[in-house]
């Protein structure tokens, strides 16, 4: 997996409800259910119920994040 590979990824999904699953370490974890709702070259953003969060294509290709389509 790379990081173009992520971008492309996302961008086939760009409007769409995800699961997204965040690595805080030590075996704990945050869900939000969010959708993907902008691209950026080293960011994207996903909203929640919670407000906009950002992530970087990076914490996908280490997994620190999964995303569920």
């Amino acid at each position: 997996m790379t990081i173009s590979s992520v971008k492309k990824d996302l961008l086939e999904h760009l409007g769409d409800n995800v699961s997204i699953k965040y690595s805080l370490g030590r075996n704990k974890y945050e869900e939000y259910e969010a959708k993907i709702k902008e691209l950026y070259d080293y960011v994207f953003l996903v909203d929640t119920k919670l407000g906009v969060k950002s992530f970087s294509y990076i914490d996908v290709v280490t997994k620190v994040i999964k995303i569920d389509y």
